[in-house]
């Protein structure tokens, strides 16, 4: 991993119980394990470079995803266990 390589595991290793292997969904009051990984900003405060994470169970996905596009904020999404793309979100 480069030095500038995001590692999420590492990242939220302090908020995650010891037994756990996936994070859980970042919906609030869901302890579901998240299965998708949701990466966005908000252009009106986030330069191009910033990359915000949300985690999602099934359940929640779907949910997630329509509150940042109800307000028409740059997405992507892939499994809660691909590499993270540091690439910007146009």
């Amino acid at each position: 991993m480069s030095s500038g390589e995001f590692d999420l595991r590492s990242r939220l290793g302090g908020y995650l119980p010891a037994e756990s292997t996936v994070p859980a969904c970042s919906r609030a009051g869901c302890e579901q394990p998240a299965a998708t990984r949701i990466e966005w900003r908000n252009p009106r405060i986030h330069d191009v470079e910033r990359i915000k994470i949300w985690l999602a169970c099934e359940e929640h996905l779907d949910f997630l995803l329509g509150f940042l596009s109800n307000r028409d904020f740059p997405v992507r999404t892939s499994s809660v266990h691909d590499p993270v793309n540091e690439a910007p979100i146009q």
